[in-house]
């Protein structure tokens, strides 16, 4: 076995040539994508009235397990990529725990996390298909700001609606991504139907992911060769993250790391899809026992204590159908700093995973969020996202458990993205003003309330 170091990096030739495609190994498939007026499975032409042409054959791809990456595309995945996995030896050391303790690192780019793996991806699509304008939506703004430095590169002009809460959270996040070009209007705004709507209902709100995505699909809509383009969530989203997972593989078997243990933050699911690919793939075939684990936010629980069922992907009640695990749709978690998990549904994979046994979910408290934040900040050098720190409070967790027992587990975990964007959240933990907003199963009821009715043989199909 060859001696492994504190980082391991991959050479260029080992960045992988293809996504790998996690419907074509299921024994089921997550339920379709309906139309949300007549309950009846999207076709390609309406998806497409929405997103770019090749993305809506990606999304819709059942059979194909690898799907090639585009070179284009991979000339420049090597600005920043390979990613290097990381041995947490400090971290293990102040634990005291015989646990072994891995990340993996996605923040070595300008916008500080993984988005940048989908988001130059739909952009190169989008510039194949000779699309000039894009909208999206961004809530912690690492998505906005990965757009935008992709938009930028293929030259095409930008749209991004900010959750109104983060843009105030996070006005330099604002400011790089317009440094790149792409115009940022806190959501929701005045500037759209659906946010004018949601103001009216809701005048005091922070915003949510899906009041933005509302406010994002009606611009992409009535805006000349435009389309919309969605940083999680969504299977060709995923799909695109699976070279984390993918380059994660080729490292472990390269050092003979043997995970027991696969931990990721889920929000919309896509970096965790991505993570934990090629290993659920395993799993599901029979020929692994890893346990994987996806951790959220106790403020935006879709998963631990969501319902799953077919619901619309924004507050403005106007996307299609996604069978998944949701808070429902007109759900706005509280203003927590974890901008990127403040979803209320979950990526229709991942939700059907869960729900066949295949993975776990756990939901933490974000004040023991930020404690596990600071202590990998002092023991490891590495500032975190909020995000990317739920995944670590969990391995955290297990590392500790493996001290109790004292058994030698191999804990792997994502670290999606940089905390520098982060500093109101961190002030605010340091200051003790931090608090955590956990919903009550009342606060629940009120987003279940607004889920579809359709007929019961439509959403059973």
């Amino acid at each position: 076995m060859a001696k492994i170091p504190y980082k391991i990096y991959l050479s260029e030739d080992e960045i992988p040539r293809y996504w790998f495609n996690m419907k074509a190994v299921m024994k089921e498939l997550p339920d379709p994508i309906l139309n949300p007026a007549t309950f009846e499975p999207c076709t390609t032409e309406e998806l497409e009235q929405v997103f770019c042409k090749e993305l809506v054959e990606q999304e819709l791809n059942t059979t194909d397990q690898f799907i090639e990456i585009p070179q284009e595309l991979l000339d420049f995945y090597r600005m920043y990529r390979p990613s290097p996995l990381v041995r947490a030896y400090c971290l293990e050391k102040l634990l005291d725990t015989p646990a072994e303790i891995y990340y993996k690192f996605e923040g070595t780019n300008t916008s500080g996390s993984h988005k940048l793996n989908s988001a130059a991806a739909q952009v190169y699509y989008a510039k194949k298909q000779g699309l000039t304008h894009l909208t999206t939506e961004t809530g912690a703004g690492q998505w906005g700001t990965a757009l935008a430095m992709a938009c930028a590169y293929f030259d095409i002009d930008l749209t991004v609606y900010m959750v109104k809460v983060s843009a105030q959270q996070k006005p330099y996040r604002k400011a790089v991504i317009e440094t790149y070009g792409g115009k940022v209007i806190p959501s929701p705004s005045d500037t759209t139907e659906a946010g004018r709507r949601i103001l009216a209902e809701y005048p005091d709100t922070g915003g949510s992911l899906g009041c933005a995505i509302s406010e994002a699909l009606e611009t992409a809509v009535k805006t000349d060769n435009c389309k919309y383009v969605l940083g999680s969530v969504l299977d060709h989203v995923l799909l695109h993250q699976t070279i984390i997972g993918e380059e994660t593989r080729i490292a472990c078997e390269k050092y003979d790391i043997r995970p027991d243990m696969i931990i990721g933050c889920i929000g919309g699911g896509s970096n965790f899809g991505g993570l934990i690919a090629p290993f659920v793939s395993e799993k599901i075939k029979g020929r692994s026992d890893v346990r994987i684990i996806g951790v959220e936010p106790a403020s935006c629980p879709s998963m631990t204590r969501g319902k799953y069922a077919y619901d619309y992907g924004d507050t403005g009640k106007t996307s299609p159908l996604l069978k998944m695990y949701t808070l429902g749709a007109g759900y706005i978690p509280s203003p927590s700093h974890s901008g990127g998990l403040r979803f209320h549904g979950m990526s229709p994979i991942v939700s059907k995973l869960y729900h066949d046994g295949y993975i776990e979910a756990r939901a933490v408290e974000q004040t023991s969020v930020f404690e596990a934040a600071t202590m990998f900040a002092r023991s490891e050098g590495t500032l975190p996202a909020p995000e990317s720190a739920h995944a670590l409070r969990a391995a955290i967790d297990e590392a500790l458990r493996c001290r109790e027992t004292g058994e030698k587990k191999t804990i792997l975990f994502g670290l999606t993205g940089t905390g520098f964007f982060d500093m109101t959240a961190y002030m605010s933990y340091n200051e003790g003003s931090m608090v955590d907003n956990i919903p009550t199963d009342k606060d629940l009821e009120k987003g279940f309330a607004g889920l579809p009715q359709a007929p019961k043989e439509a959403l059973l199909k």
